[in-house]
């Protein structure tokens, strides 16, 4: 916020932000003839969409006082996007304007009292924003003359022909606004000034050290130790210090083999290159056979950088401290490389904006800080993005040299030099960056021929508007390669190859491990990342596409392909500054409410965390699909499907390993196998397992010092599972030993259909169920109880109620394998031969887990202790999901996380988490008293499906309930809707609640459920749902699939029909103007207006989503 005053002296308190689509009407409303004389009729919208920079001066009621819009080329149709450079250097005098240091001036508009005071304010915010940029230009056709505001700040370019094209050039440079800073070598008179600087700082300097001593910084200087002040009207403004004296082999925990580990080599004529690291579409893996930070085949000859000690700027100027870089690189003419030092809590400041970030070499390396390099490069004027030609070839082969694959890389550049197509007959393009005349980049493209799929499967119009985007201005991503030295210059690579091939959106594609065939080559990945922005993948309808017939949506949108994670460059965001989070965070379990906390955070286009860590037993849960491998029941949340499609693993770190302890005082974790993870952020999620069981007198430690006999399968993931059914195939199926499953709750009947469909006998098979407990969700249905018992009874499944182990083999002490198994009951004991044991039973939290916890002493009262914000009594360590409980301070035992959605559980962990690490949110405030002591309610959906014996599909979906609550009482019958019967495979259950929301719904069926469709039903009120309640009352509905499966409720099924709700309900309660009419009448959906203004926006939706829904008439058609 900052204050400006308009022509007629009137202050006005106004913020400078980049302008957004709900600008577009209030900057129309500014558009005044002399703006239409200069800039010509434009399209708001389309402007805010294509531009690469667009700001908006908003007053206190975030009303548009002044915008302006900016592209890198000149409007009005006077020379081509590709081509300006050369038309504006041959009839101007403007040979310092190229398209890195230049943008053009394509629209401007202000209240008339505030325009001198905008463009100014604004265009010094876009030099302050944009540190490369030297030049703002605007050609005006014909002989037109800017508005005097801009006339003001702009001055003619000098024509260098006549008569010349039909316009005039204006420009006006950095210095006039945003001036260089003067640099020099500091003195001992500069202390005062530097010492201001440091105290209007946080009481800790950026860096986090104490006051340093200035004095002796300056008066030690000498040919390796330097000081330097920059100036500002001859007033010292920001301090820093450099040295050579650093040993770059402390540097070895950084990958620093392409940068020649910052030691200057000398080339062997006898030896060739190794072969460097390589992207196919994945994260970037560091060799952790290669420890040595000298790339072999070299010769070196000391050190070829020099090191940052302190830099220290005021606010007003530390967009200007990149001014020190050429600077420091004259003081050390020899040196190729400048590197800073960063404690990983510290945001990057604007100095670290021509840096780029060294990865750690190995994902359990931690070292302490963050490392950030400058090339000397970064000085270079002489940058060019252009296309490729065959005169590149030789030096693309060098630049890939070290690549693995660049016999291949270079076939595809030579197919390109031939055909201009790739094999599948689809145009490419290819482009090269040139600095100082020598290749350092290559990216090829191809045209996107699947807009239509992407714009159905992903949320693209989050970030773009598709009618203002033509089919042809989309292309992919084929092939990107840059040296590591010139990261800085990704983001002008992309914005000038979308202007070169005349495109507004490049798409990447990232596909798993099991299709990275398909992957485009990435070179480093991590620079892709940056620039672009994730895209969520959107629900799916599942259409029955035989019953739709011509009025399905087309193929081309319904066919299922290889499902990838998408990223988007778009033209608007080739500009848009990312704030980069260095901070190590550290999750720990692979479970649902981890992976959702890391979706979340990965999907957050602002942000870049470059220290994400997952920690999980046996690592990414990519491969296989729980509905596939079976025994287990499903929570619908992450299944292979749905984990290819998030960017989960091209953003984090994978540690496979389970925790074994918490140093808390040293901040890390210790892994199975002796690894070390650091951490600034510590997130326990690990869920609960099924633990082995342990009869009395048993000698079986569940720490694992005595391993489980080898047919005891604990089954807890879906590697378990696998490996089960793997283990059942090799070692049991041919066998007539028996199977027994032991537990209770929906996972044994799952696994028992699992053993059923693998072949093994009925009769083989005992299901052994424990007592029921209170924590553990069973069926919740008596008629599907009582169907399973003669479905089980059927097929020859025995089943033993209320049942615990109390021997194995008799007692013998080393059971293994397993040949017999004793348990008590409520009359006789059972013995039973067994073949395999499948445990299901006794669910806690793991043993290496517990002692993690509590060797660290951690609160643990037979859970996790934490509070309503997720912390635990470490600050650095939060807590969620079922592992936890809330700290009996709350009196709320029969509520924990345990009760609630899990994937609802990490989406808020992840909001509180963001609140505070994203400078951008406002700091939240502590709680009210009396509000400190209520734990948060969850409102999403648990769910829980499999497949039960019999071959029914199953699906349960229910609204959050506390542990000991009573169960529903059956004699509302009027909100509860059941249809068909369990024993015929068409068992459908809805509930309503006391609003007619949907609260619960059970489904049985023999054929396979569309489980999308179904879970969308939940919170819908039933009178969206085509009258649900009267219709059922009066007997129109005999059978609830056949109902829901009608085209009608397909907009119902789409993840936008939301957003329609909210609109709705507006509209429908803005008539709702003073307490006497709070109630809502009978009669006001008969008045016109209200009804009109619903049909108008139900037709909306229909009409902006007929590309997923054309089985609705379109009201033009009509």
């Amino acid at each position: 916020m900052r204050v400006m005053t308009s022509s007629s002296g009137q202050e006005e308190a106004v913020t400078i932000r980049r302008s957004e689509s709900a600008d577009a009407q209030g900057i129309a409303g500014l558009v005044s003839p002399s703006a239409l004389e200069a800039f010509g009729r434009v399209n708001v919208i389309q402007l805010l969409e294509k531009a690469n920079l667009a700001v908006t001066v908003a007053g206190q009621q975030d009303e548009v006082l002044a915008h302006a819009s900016f592209f890198d080329h000149p409007a009005g149709g006077v020379a081509g996007q590709d081509q300006w450079e050369a038309f504006l250097q041959q009839h101007f005098r403007a040979e310092r304007c190229t398209p890195l240091n230049t943008l053009f001036l394509q629209l401007f508009v202000a209240r008339p009292n505030f325009a001198a005071a905008g463009v100014k304010e604004i265009m010094r915010t876009v030099f302050n924003t944009l540190t490369e940029l030297e030049f703002i230009c605007l050609v005006i056709p014909g002989a037109g003359v800017p508005d005097p505001a801009l006339e003001e700040l702009f001055g003619p370019l000098q024509r260098r022909t006549r008569p010349g094209p039909a316009c005039s050039a204006f420009s006006c440079p950095r210095g006039a606004l945003c001036p260089r800073l003067h640099i020099r070598p500091a003195r001992v008179e500069d202390h005062d000034d530097i010492m201001r600087v440091f105290e209007e700082q946080n009481p800790q300097e950026p860096f986090g050290a104490v006051e340093p001593g200035f004095l002796q910084l300056i008066e030690t200087q000498d040919e390796e130790r330097h000081a330097a002040v920059c100036e500002s009207d001859g007033v010292a403004v920001g301090f820093i210090s450099v040295s050579t004296d650093v040993d770059v082999k402390l540097l070895q925990d950084f990958e620093l083999r392409e940068l020649d580990g910052l030691y200057k080599p000398v080339e062997d004529d006898q030896t060739a290159a190794e072969p460097g690291p390589e992207e196919g579409g994945g994260v970037q893996r560091c060799d952790s056979q290669q420890q040595d930070t000298q790339p072999p085949g070299l010769e070196w000859d000391g050190s070829n950088a020099f090191c940052i000690h302190f830099i220290l700027t005021d606010k007003k100027h530390e967009t200007r401290s990149i001014d020190f870089i050429p600077y420091l690189f004259r003081l050390f003419p020899d040196r190729d490389f400048c590197f800073i030092s960063v404690p990983p809590l510290s945001l990057e400041f604007p100095f670290l904006q021509s840096f780029f970030r060294a990865p750690p070499r190995l994902a359990l390396s931690a070292p302490p800080c963050q490392l950030y390099i400058v090339h000397r490069s970064v000085l270079s004027s002489r940058v060019e993005v252009r296309p490729a030609v065959a005169a590149d070839r030789p030096g693309v082969s060098e630049l890939v040299t070290r690549l693995r694959l660049k016999e291949s890389l270079l076939q595809d550049l030579d197919r390109f030099y031939g055909t201009r197509r790739d094999p599948d007959g689809v145009p490419v393009q290819a482009f090269v960056v040139q600095v100082d005349s020598q290749v350092v980049g290559l990216l090829i493209l191809r045209d996107e021929q699947d807009v239509d799929f992407l714009r159905a499967h992903y949320n693209l119009e989050n970030f773009i508007y598709f009618s203002h985007h033509r089919y042809e201005e989309h292309a992919q991503i084929l092939l990107f390669i840059l040296q590591p030295s010139f990261q800085h210059f990704s983001k002008h690579l992309f914005k000038e190859v979308l202007r070169l091939a005349h495109k507004s959106c490049l798409y990447h594609r990232g596909y798993p491990a099991h299709h990275s065939h398909q992957n485009s080559f990435i070179h480093h990945l991590d620079f892709v990342l940056h620039c672009a922005v994730p895209v969520r993948p959107r629900r799916q309808i599942i259409y029955p596409l035989e019953e739709l017939g011509i009025n399905a949506p087309p193929r081309r949108i319904t066919e299922q392909q290889a499902q990838f994670a998408l990223s988007l460059i778009s033209r608007k965001l080739t500009l848009e500054p990312k704030v980069t989070i260095n901070a190590r965070i550290v999750v720990v379990g692979a479970s649902d409410t981890g992976l959702s906390f890391l979706e979340v955070l990965c999907f957050c286009p602002h942000l870049r965390f470059n220290n994400l860590t997952l920690i999980s037993t046996h690592g990414f849960p990519s491969d296989g699909n729980q509905e596939e491998a079976g025994f287990l029941s499903t929570s619908h949340a992450y299944s292979s499907r749905v984990l290819a499609q998030l960017p989960l693993l091209f953003r984090i770190n994978v540690v496979t390993g389970k925790m074994v302890a918490i140093d808390r005082k040293s901040k890390h974790v210790l892994v199975s196998g002796g690894g070390k993870v650091a951490y600034d952020h510590l997130i326990l999620c690990t869920g609960l397992q099924y633990q082995v069981p342990c009869p009395p007198g048993a000698v079986l430690s569940r720490s694992g010092s005595r391993p489980a006999p080898s047919n005891l399968l604990t089954l807890n993931d879906l590697h378990d599972c696998t490996a089960a059914r793997r283990w059942l195939r090799d070692n049991f199926t041919e066998l007539e030993e028996n199977a027994i499953v032991y537990g209770n709750g929906v996972d044994v009947f799952t696994s028992v259909e699992t053993l059923l469909g693998l072949g093994i006998q009925g009769r083989r098979i005992h299901l052994v169920l424990t007592p029921l407990q209170p924590s553990v969700f069973h069926l919740g249905d008596a008629a599907i109880e009582t169907a399973l018992a003669a479905a089980l009874e059927k097929v020859g499944v025995q089943v033993h109620q209320n049942c615990l182990l109390t021997q194995m083999n008799d007692g013998e002490e080393d059971p293994d394998p397993l040949t017999a198994v004793s348990f008590s009951t409520d009359s006789e004991p059972v013995r039973l031969r067994c073949g395999v044991f499948l445990n299901l039973s006794n669910r806690g939290v793991d043993h290496d887990a517990f002692r993690s916890i509590s060797g660290c002493f951690l609160v643990f009262d037979n859970r996790l202790v934490v509070d309503a914000s997720f912390h635990t009594c470490d600050d650095a360590i939060l807590g969620a999901g079922p592992l936890t409980k809330f700290s009996r301070y709350y009196h709320a035992d029969e509520w924990s996380h345990a009760n609630f959605s899990s994937t609802e559980v990490g989406q808020e962990l992840a909001a509180m988490f963001l609140s505070l690490l994203d400078p951008s949110q406002a700091p939240v405030g502590r709680p009210s008293p009396g509000e400190d002591r209520l734990i948060p309610l969850y409102t999403q959906a648990k769910v829980q499906g499999g497949k039960l014996p019999g071959g029914l599909n199953y699906l349960h979906v229910s609204k959050p309930a506390a542990t000991n609550q009573t169960p529903r009482v059956n004699e509302l019958s009027h909100r509860v809707f059941v249809t068909g019967r369990v024993e015929t495979g068409n068992y459908f259950s809805l509930h309503l609640d006391h609003y007619e929301l949907v609260e619960e719904l059970t489904c049985l069926s023999v054929k396979p459920l569309p489980v999308s469709n179904y879970l969308s039903l939940y919170g819908k009120h039933q009178q969206l749902l085509g009258q649900l309640s009267s219709c059922y009352h009066q007997g129109l509905i005999q059978d609830l699939y056949s109902f829901f499966g009608r085209s009608c409720f397909l907009a119902v099924y789409l993840d936008r029909f939301c957003d329609l709700e909210e609109e709705l309900q507006q509209i429908t309660s803005s008539e709702v103007t003073d307490e006497a009419t709070s109630i809502l009448r009978q009669d006001r959906f008969k008045e016109a207006e209200t009804r009109a203004a619903l049909r108008g926006s139900a037709v909306k939706y229909l009409s902006y989503n007929r590309n997923l829904l054309p089985m609705f008439a379109n009201p033009v058609q009509l």
